[in-house]
């Protein structure tokens, strides 16, 4: 394959592990937050109350993309 291919199929094994992992993922965090700091979960998804709901869940979203896109490059032959 060539280097074209191998960076396209990293980045959707990327994001097929970031969606996969995003909703019990960030219940769990979403909890913690809310137990032991005692942030409320839209507090939590919204950043503060800074972007929107769907602005906010995006950016999780590319948040927990990064760990994934690097678990994709280091466990994949090249």
């Amino acid at each position: 394959m060539d280097k074209t291919s191998d960076r396209h199929q990293r980045l959707v094994m990327a994001a097929l592990v970031t969606t996969l992992l995003y909703a019990p993922a960030g219940a769990v965090l979403g909890v913690l937050a809310f137990l032991v700091l005692g942030i409320p979960a839209h507090a939590f998804i919204t950043f503060g109350e800074v972007l929107n709901a769907p602005a906010g869940l995006a950016l999780w979203w590319a948040i927990a993309f990064v760990p994934a896109l690097v678990y994709a490059v280091l466990c994949t032959p090249t």
